[in-house]
């Protein structure tokens, strides 16, 4: 008989459940990239950054013997990348795609060398994770309330980020002038809006969602660092952020399609199908080039988006 037979109810709810689970790292990346890309800055080095957040939250949690203070410093870590890549794109008006690329391989040799002189030649100790916290009364809602509201905290946070992501791009002078500088750089300027200050703040905001997309690994889903941990999960945010039109809302929608298929791919291989194993792996980074390539539908990108600016 074929295993796929035996999907029932409760098989979709635990299929659903660990899809919001697994959409939480990509959608709090997605969700500071889309500050720096509303900003007109294309930061590529995303993927890198959740490496070394990663790497710090895990140092911290494994030193300190907090999974918390852990989770608080891979955003930390992600501040100061963004200094960093605030540097490299705004001072020294490097490309945003070749500056990019170059720190994701950076990031990938440095945490590298700075794990193996920390711990030596010694096994990975396992971390404390953040046990899933289910909330009063809402987590005992047929159906939805194990889905979504008995997850680990940092799900909640990424949850409430999205709304304040929203209402802070939509309802905000800030996010008026942050939609404004990767609009039109030179007429936010004649405006009397400091562009180089706006696009820096984007950088770090992206860079912080990063750093802590790299905490929620650690501390939420894996309890310990690898250097394979990311596993392309920046560039998904990169698509998840194109895939949702610049929307943190949107975004979110988005973040749980593509937690659907990397559960899906995981929760199938439990049965005997017929279906190869190399392409339910592939789902999630099928996705991810229908999202990028446009295939999905038509996108209308901030205007001023990988574009340099140089105050005359």
């Amino acid at each position: 008989m074929n295993g796929l037979s035996h999907i029932d109810a409760a098989f979709v709810v635990t299929w659903l459940a660990a899809a919001v689970r697994l959409a939480g790292p990509v959608l709090l990346a997605a969700l500071g990239e889309i500050y720096a890309e509303r900003a007109g800055v294309l930061n590529i080095g995303i993927e890198g950054t959740i490496l070394l957040g990663a790497l710090g939250s895990y140092m911290v949690a494994v030193l300190s013997g907090s999974t918390a203070l852990g989770f608080l410093a891979g955003g930390v870590v992600g501040l100061i990348v963004g200094l960093l890549l605030a540097a490299l794109y705004l001072r020294a008006h490097g490309s945003q795609i070749v500056v990019g690329i170059v720190f994701n391989i950076l990031a990938g040799g440095v945490a590298t060398w700075i794990y193996s002189l920390v711990m030596g030649n010694t096994s990975s100790p396992t971390i404390t994770m953040l046990a899933p916290y289910p909330l009063p009364l809402l987590s005992a809602i047929p159906g939805i309330g194990a889905i979504v509201f008995s997850q680990p905290v940092p799900l909640y946070l990424t949850l409430l980020l999205t709304g304040v992501a929203q209402y802070a791009l939509f309802y905000t002078r800030f996010g008026l002038s942050l939609r404004a500088v990767g609009e039109n750089p030179a007429a936010a300027h004649a405006a009397g809006l400091n562009v180089l200050r706006i696009r820096t703040w984007g950088v770090l905001l992206s860079c912080l969602g990063a750093g802590l997309a790299g905490s929620y690994l650690v501390t939420a889903q894996i309890g310990l660092f690898r250097d394979n941990i990311v596993s392309g999960q920046g560039f998904i945010a990169l698509a998840i952020v194109i895939f949702g039109r610049w929307n943190p809302v949107k975004a979110l929608v988005a973040a749980f399609i593509f937690g659907a298929a990397d559960a899906l791919q995981l929760s199938l291989q439990l049965f005997e199908s017929a279906l190869p194993p190399q392409l339910l792996l592939a789902l999630p980074y099928l996705l991810t080039i229908l999202a990028m390539s446009g295939v999905v539908g038509r996108t209308v990108q901030p205007g001023a988006l990988t574009q340099p600016y140089r105050k005359e």
